[in-house]
């Protein structure tokens, strides 16, 4: 199974995911998206695997969000788009890829439901315990 991962190394949540994954025997393809952001065809493709909106992946903390008026809501999803790829801090992370579908891993354990064998059991770097209900990995 591939897993790729659209990282930030210097994201906890991302950290996080990209610990289960490993820890649930994949090693995923990284891309650290800030050094190697999407084309703007491959985020539209992301956001369209999501089923989630140019809108919904934006990453207000910590970016040029509130400076660039990104909350006005008559900004189209191409202008939305231009904006990401402009300034790819502004794409929430981490996304993962695998057979299994795309998602946004905030939370990180989102991105279990996506592995072929997750761990039954992880701790995160703050010590949060997550704990996998229902099916095991086999």
């Amino acid at each position: 199974m591939t897993v790729i991962i659209w990282h930030n190394p210097a994201c906890g949540t991302s950290r996080n995911t990209l610990a289960m994954i490993r820890a649930s025997g994949e090693e995923p393809v990284v891309i650290e998206y800030l050094k190697a952001p999407p084309s703007r065809e491959r985020l539209k493709g992301l956001i369209a695997a999501m089923g989630i909106t140019p809108r919904e992946l934006l990453r207000e903390k910590g970016t040029p969000y509130a400076e660039l008026d990104l909350s006005d809501p008559s900004i189209t999803d191409d202008q939305l788009l231009d904006a990401m790829l402009a300034h790819p801090i502004l794409i929430n992370r981490p996304i993962v890829e695998t057979p299994k579908g795309t998602r946004l891993c905030r939370p990180s354990e989102v991105v279990l439901d996506l592995l072929d064998h997750p761990v039954a059991e992880f701790a995160k770097e703050d010590g949060e315990a997550v704990r996998r209900e229902g099916r095991r990995g086999a």
